[in-house]
């Protein structure tokens, strides 16, 4: 397979207004009749059309750019990449128990025979505040280990590890000057694959479309160098970013329980109070 050179492939500007869509530049029509377009057999002169009014402009609208990123650009970007991670602590925590079924009996189970040892309300009342307690701590220290782990590995020489192996680019995405938003796409030879990764948004500039604008971007990248799928894998809670691939055209096609993220320890305690699960998505553009 040939692959385009990262740098061959050009900047794109998209206009984004919210999360669901990223409409595409609309040209006016202009209807002009026939008495317009010929004069009339007696000579007289038609009547000239009437002036275009140009569409007012949305406030609402802004001008995001996906352009390729630049070494200068490691700071801004490993700061998006590490709030956007460090997001996932408390939805860990918390939204991630709705998930694990088996836990919750679990901690049933603990608060039932709290009360049958103590026969305290008091102490079987305070049991859920310890167990949400302890599962905030284990998330904030596993996902710190990812992040240290990341931050040291391929986001700590972006330009090394994406920008100059062919195949693979680093982009962010540009609004008002400032860097909002980050992706990366890394191929994979063997089955002719390339992998999203790395997607985040600055939290202040969400609702915008630009994850989809990011996403839409690996595609662009994947089609040029005819990969035959894109590939990605996610821990997330949160419902929406599930929504967003789906929106991408990607298929749900795995899930892992209990998957172990790099710096796991896989002790006791942390399998007791720390579960996540890992998605699996592809989005097929041809056939092998």
């Amino acid at each position: 397979m040939h692959c385009l050179s990262p740098k061959m492939v050009c900047e794109t500007k998209i206009v984004a207004e919210d999360h669901e869509s990223i409409p595409g530049s609309k040209k006016d029509t202009i209807i002009v009749s026939s008495s317009q377009m010929w004069p009339s057999l007696a000579g007289s002169t038609p009547s000239p059309p009437p002036p275009l009014t140009p569409p007012k402009e949305d406030p609402r609208r802004d001008n995001v750019y996906i352009r390729e990123f630049h070494p200068s650009e490691q700071e801004v970007v490993c700061r998006i990449f590490y709030e956007g991670i460090m997001e996932r602590i408390p939805n860990t925590a918390f939204r991630g128990l709705k998930q694990q079924p088996l836990t919750q009996l679990l901690y049933g189970l603990l608060a039932v025979m709290c009360f049958v040892v103590t026969k305290s309300f008091l102490l079987t009342c305070c049991l859920p505040i310890f167990l949400m307690g302890m599962r905030y701590y284990f998330s904030r220290k596993v996902i710190l280990h990812y992040l240290d782990c990341a931050l040291h590995t391929d986001m700590s020489d972006i330009e090394q590890y994406y920008m100059k192996p062919p195949g693979s680019c680093f982009w962010v995405a540009v609004l008002d000057g400032n860097v909002v938003g980050i992706v990366a796409a890394r191929g994979n030879e063997e089955d002719n694959t390339v992998e999203l990764r790395r997607m985040s948004v600055d939290s202040n500039y969400r609702g915008k479309g630009i994850a989809k604008a990011l996403g839409r971007k690996v595609l662009e990248f994947a089609m040029l160098n005819n990969y035959s799928s894109v590939v990605l894998g996610t821990t997330a809670v949160k419902m929406a970013a599930h929504k967003l691939y789906e929106s991408l055209g990607f298929k749900h096609v795995g899930v892992v329980e209990h998957y172990a993220l790099p710096g796991m320890t896989r002790s006791l305690l942390e399998r007791m109070f720390f579960q996540v699960r890992y998605h699996r998505y592809r989005l097929q553009l041809r056939e092998e």
